[in-house]
Parts: C-alpha cells; sequence; structure tokens
C-alpha cells in the first residue's frame, strides 16, 4: 500500500509538471481580415487583377499587416512612364505619398597593412671570464607595421518616374494596410474553438477603407492616365493557431522526409491578411503583446 501510495504521488507532480510547463508556453493567435475589392478589381489565378487597355495591376494581401503593394505589367510594345508623385495610398481619406525623395547610400572601405624591417650589427672584443681574448658580433632587429583604409560610397536618388519597359513588369511596394489589432466586444482576445466569432462591415461601416491612386503614361509624351484600386475590410476574425495552421511532413524532391516538419497556413488567399499576436503566461493584466505594446484581455472582452 505504500509503494502504491508513493507511485500515485508521484504520478500527480508529474502531471502537475506539465501543466505548468504547458501553462507558461506562450501561445500564437491571428487577427484575419476578409477585404472585399472594387469592382473594377477581380479574383484570378489566385491573384487580385485590375486591367485595361495598357496594363495589368497585381495584388496578394495574403501577408502580416497585408501588403497593399502591387504588380505593374505593361501590355503595350511601348514603354510606360508611372509618376510616383502623383501615387498614393489612401487609408480612411488619409493620403500617403509613394514618393519620398530618399538617397540611398551604399559604402564600401578596403584596409592594407605593411611590415618594415631594418637590421644592424657590430663586433665587440674583450676578455672573457678565462683571461682570453674574445670576439662576438651584437645585432638589432628593428620592426615597423603600418596599417592604411580607403574607402568610397555612392549616393543615389529615388526614382521619381518609373520606366516599365515593354511587355514587362515591375513591383512597386511601400505601405501595409494596417498593423494595429481591431477590438470589438464581440470577438473573443484568445478564444477556443467554442468561442469563435466574426464581425461584418459593409463599405459604408468598414473600419478600414483604403485605395491606390496611380497615375501612368503610355509613352514619354502620353495623356496622364489615373486609376484607382479601392479596397474594404468585410469581416475581421480571431483565430488560435490550430486553427489558421497546419503542420505537414518536409519533403525533398517529392520524399517526404521522417523527422521533419514545417507549420502552413491552411486557407491562404489574395483577398486576405493577418496580424499575428502572443499570449504569454499572465503576469498582473498583461495578457499578450503585438508590435512591442501589451494587450489586455480586460480592455478588450465584455
Amino acid at each position: 500500500m505504500k509503494k502504491m501510495k508513493t507511485k500515485k504521488t508521484v504520478f500527480i507532480a508529474i502531471i502537475a509538471v506539465i501543466l505548468t510547463s504547458c501553462a507558461s508556453v506562450p501561445t500564437n493567435f491571428y487577427q484575419v481580415y476578409k477585404v472585399v475589392p472594387a469592382s473594377n478589381i477581380a479574383l484570378k489565378n489566385n491573384a487580385l487583377l485590375y486591367e485595361d487597355a495598357s496594363c495589368k495591376v497585381t495584388y496578394d494581401l495574403w501577408s502580416d499587416g497585408g501588403n497593399i503593394g502591387f504588380l505593374f505589367a505593361n501590355k503595350t510594345e511601348t514603354n510606360i512612364y508611372i509618376n510616383l508623385e502623383e501615387c498614393f495610398f489612401v487609408r480612411n481619406g488619409i493620403a500617403n505619398n509613394y514618393f519620398k525623395n530618399r538617397v540611398y547610400t551604399t559604402t564600401s572601405s578596403f584596409g592594407s597593412s605593411t611590415a618594415l624591417g631594418a637590421s644592424a650589427s657590430r663586433t665587440i672584443t674583450g676578455v672573457n671570464y678565462f683571461d682570453l681574448l674574445q670576439s662576438n658580433n651584437l645585432s638589432l632587429n628593428k620592426s615597423v607595421a603600418s596599417v592604411s583604409t580607403s574607402g568610397s560610397s555612392v549616393s543615389i536618388n529615388e526614382d521619381k518616374i518609373i520606366c516599365i519597359p515593354a511587355y514587362s513588369a515591375k513591383r512597386i511596394s511601400e505601405y501595409c494596410i494596417s498593423q494595429s489589432l481591431y477590438r470589438d466586444c464581440d470577438l473573443f482576445i484568445y478564444p477556443n474553438k467554442k468561442q469563435l466569432k466574426s464581425v461584418t462591415f459593409t463599405a459604408d461601416n468598414s473600419p478600414i477603407v483604403c485605395s491606390n491612386r496611380i497615375e501612368y503614361k503610355l509613352g514619354q509624351t502620353g495623356a496622364p492616365v489615373k486609376i484607382e484600386n479601392k479596397f474594404y475590410i468585410s469581416e475581421i476574425s480571431n483565430l488560435p493557431e490550430t486553427e489558421i495552421m497546419t503542420a505537414e511532413k518536409d519533403k525533398n524532391c517529392g520524399q517526404e522526409k521522417m523527422f521533419s516538419t514545417s507549420n502552413y497556413f491552411k486557407a491562404v488567399s489574395p483577398d486576405k491578411f493577418y496580424i499575428k499576436y502572443i499570449k504569454y503566461p499572465k503576469s498582473g493584466n498583461n495578457e499578450g503583446i503585438k508590435n512591442g505594446q501589451y494587450v489586455t484581455e480586460v480592455e478588450w472582452e465584455h
């Protein structure tokens, strides 16, 4: 009986250690956003596509924060010129310039070392310990090392005008849609499977309405063409990592690796994006952190 009681105590202690260690592990959550594009943008070939007679503008928003950058493709045999001074990312009525007049600098340096040596000697004659005449050579060596460095830097001004050659494309990227978590009384900040909810919006009450306004010319003397690609947030959900990620075995040349797995998103879509946030073990009221700022469950949930 005594042995049985000891085994039971040890078993309970092991379970307590496991539960304590699990509770101290940070947990990942994701706030997922569904985006509705304007009617002039279609979902094709796993991308959001705007197209006119001269160009194609392609979007893939799926990233942390929602990359609103775009791939601009020239469909013609004439160069297209995009004027970044007339291009803007507009978020809830606030315009942000694509051209920032920045200067990019690269620096390189080179170093070399040189060693110089010199020696001198003379003969000394005298009587040694045994009263015999003896001559010895005395030599002196001296060395000097020198180090020299040289460097150069190249400064490049940001292009105001971007040229898209005939039948080619360039990517233009500068902004994301949002980096701040959306808070709502109907959304649990750290939901379990029974607490999964979404909040939905229309174009009129959406928390984020944004657009890219782009100006381009067909040839250097062509008339300016202005286009606007508009989007709004239609749905927001908070999900635990288990609901959005799946573990799959890694493969090498089509063969699965036995002991190597990686996490992948389950439902990737170009009209969605996410913001990742983390729940840490409780410490006072601070229960999570995003972008260096604490998120508290007391502030969020009802």
